[in-house]
This record gives structure tokens, C-alpha cells and sequence, in this order.
């Protein structure tokens, strides 16, 4: 798979940064999909020898029978420090050189993570949409940013996310009764499609089909 563009990755807080600001203006919020989705795709992270390799995974899926019809694995060694708010420079470069590896290019990426519900607008489904010009999704476990109204716990609920005023997601129950998931725009996607997607790979249990393949390809030994 092509890489639309790249850069230098930081070693400082201070120049990622300046990276998140600079790219931050090419994040689409609205639908710019290829019609129809065929495939999706998750990305997901492990790391290995305490935290110095980084293990990025990639599973592809058909889509809407989600089917696995390709994988990757990549390692390189960890460059940046775990710090909330900068998920992207610590995993995306092994998540960049697991998807140069895949034949099938996706239509749609999940990923394990924020969407523009960050602080500068700039998480790492974001990041990673911005660089392969691919719409993404973030699909995040636990909340990084911003309140919401009570949740109800039928499976399809959502409410909005918000943060200074403005929306930046929503928070989604994917199953009954379990934890809810934290949905934002990543790039090429509008909010309302996000959830939808979501939901349609979200089939049986609190995560997309897409990040559990993916989260096991990542943490398998």
C-alpha cells in the first residue's frame, strides 16, 4: 500500500507539537469515502524487550461480511515515549510500515484510539488518515477529552461528546450493558457515517471486528 506523504518523527513534546498544528488544517471532516466500502481495516500496537520494539499489526477485513482477507506484521524499535495526547508518534511509524506491506488497500481504517476528540484536534486516527490519505476512524476505549450526557444501555445509543463548546465525537454504546466506546471523525469522515461504520463492525462484541483481529495479531507471541 502507497504512503500519501510523511515526515521527520520527533524525539521532543515540543516538536510533535508543532507537527500536530502544522498538519492539523488537512483533517476532512466530512464524507470523502470510495463508494461502496469493500474493505476495512484495523490497526493496532504490542510492544516487545519492555517496550523498546514496537509490534504494529494491521488486519484487513471484508466488508459488510467482515472476513479476514489479509494481514501484516511490523517491528521497529520504539522512538518516542508513551504520553497521552501523542499516542501517534510513539505507533504510527510501525503502523505505517505494516500497511506498506498489505496488498489490499482499504477503503476504511479503524484505529485503536482518538479521532479529533484531542486536545489539539490531532489524535492519532487523525495523524494516521492525514499521512495515507485513507478516511479513518478513532475508535478509543476510554475518554481523552470532553463530558457527555448520560448514556442509556441499549446497544445503539450514542450522545455527544463535547469539549470547549464544540463537538468532537460521541460516546457509543457498541453492546448492551458494556462500556461504551469514544467515536471521532479521523479524517475523510463525517461524524454521523463514523458511528454507523462502527456499529456495522461492531457485529457481536464491544470492539470492532477490525481492532480485536488486529489487537490479537499485535499482542500474539
Amino acid at each position: 500500500m502507497k504512503i500519501y506523504q510523511n515526515h521527520a518523527w520527533p524525539s521532543t513534546v515540543e516538536e510533535a507539537i508543532v507537527i500536530q498544528e502544522q498538519l492539523r488544517n488537512q483533517v476532512i471532516t466530512s464524507d470523502k469515502l470510495q463508494e461502496p466500502v469493500q474493505y476495512v481495516a484495523g490497526v493496532d500496537m504490542g510492544f516487545e524487550a519492555d517496550g523498546t520494539i514496537s509490534r504494529a499489526a494491521v488486519a484487513v477485513l471484508s466488508f459488510p461480511d467482515l472476513e479476514v482477507i489479509e494481514t501484516s506484521l511490523a517491528h521497529r524499535p520504539t522512538t518516542f515515549p508513551y504520553i497521552p495526547g501523542f499516542l501517534s508518534f510513539r505507533e504510527i511509524p510501525a503502523v505505517l510500515d505494516a500497511l506498506e506491506k498489505i496488498k489490499t488497500t482499504p477503503h476504511l481504517i479503524l484505529c485503536d484510539g482518538q479521532g479529533i476528540a484531542h486536545p489539539r484536534r490531532f489524535g492519532i486516527a487523525s495523524h494516521l488518515g492525514v499521512l495515507v490519505d485513507i478516511p479513518t476512524i478513532g475508535v478509543a476505549k476510554s475518554l481523552l477529552i470532553g463530558k457527555h450526557e448520560e448514556l442509556p444501555e441499549t446497544r445503539g445509543n450514542w450522545r455527544s461528546l463535547i469539549h470547549k463548546g464544540e463537538i468532537i465525537g460521541a460516546v457509543l454504546r457498541s453492546r448492551t450493558g458494556v462500556k461504551p466506546l469514544y467515536v471521532s471523525s479521523g479524517h475523510r469522515i463525517s461524524l454521523a457515517t463514523a458511528i454507523d461504520y462502527v456499529l456495522r463492525c461492531t457485529p457481536k462484541y464491544r470492539l470492532p471486528e477490525t481492532t480485536r483481529i488486529a489487537d490479537k495479531l499485535a499482542s500474539a507471541r
